[in-house]
C-alpha cells in the first residue's frame, strides 16, 4: 500500500511538513515518487521514519541521521560505525533520562510541599522544617534544592 505526505504524517503523528523537510534535508532517499512527482510512502518507510524521528528526538542532529542513512545504504560495511552511533546514542538519552528524573523528583517535592501548605493554609509551616519532616523519598531532593554545588 502507498501513502501520501499527509497519509504517512498522520500516521506518525507529526505535521506534513516535517516529513517535507527531511526529503529536502536528504533523509528520505527511499522515499519513491508518484509520475506526477508527489512523493508516496510504503508500509516499510514507516519503520525507517521512526528511527529518523527516534533519533531527532535523542539531539542527533540532522547531518548525523543523514551520515547515519548513507552508512545503512552502504551496507553490511558499516554496520561498527552504526552501532557506535546507537550506543552513544543510547548514552546520550540514558543521561537525559537521568536529568528528567531529577526535575520529576523537584517537581514531585514541590507537589508535596504545596499540598501540605494547603493544607495548613500557609507555606509558613515549613519555615522550620527539618530533613525528618520531609517524606523520606522527597529527603535528597530537598537536599540537592537546598545546597549548592561545590566546585574543585
Amino acid at each position: 500500500m502507498m501513502y501520501t505526505v499527509g497519509e504517512m504524517a498522520k500516521l506518525l503523528e507529526v505535521a506534513p511538513s516535517t516529513l517535507r523537510y527531511y526529503d529536502k534535508e536528504g533523509l528520505l532517499p527511499f522515499v519513491e515518487r508518484s509520475s506526477g512527482g508527489m512523493r508516496m510512502f510504503q508500509e516499510k518507510d514507516y519503520e525507517w521514519l521512526k528511527i529518523i524521528h527516534c533519533l531527532k528526538k535523542t539531539g542527533l542532529s540532522l547531518k548525523d541521521i543523514r551520515s547515519f542513512i548513507n552508512m545503512t545504504i552502504q551496507g553490511d560495511a558499516t554496520i561498527q560505525q552504526r552501532l557506535e552511533l546507537f550506543l552513544k546514542q543510547r548514552e546520550t538519552v540514558k543521561a537525559q533520562m537521568a536529568d528528567l528524573q531529577e526535575t520529576l523528583n523537584a517537581v514531585e517535592f514541590k507537589c508535596w510541599f504545596y499540598e501540605t501548605a494547603n493544607a495548613a493554609g500557609t507555606t509558613a509551616i515549613h519555615d522550620n522544617m527539618k530533613p525528618e519532616d520531609i517524606p523520606e523519598h522527597l529527603r535528597t531532593t530537598y537536599h540537592n534544592l537546598k545546597t549548592l554545588p561545590t566546585h574543585k
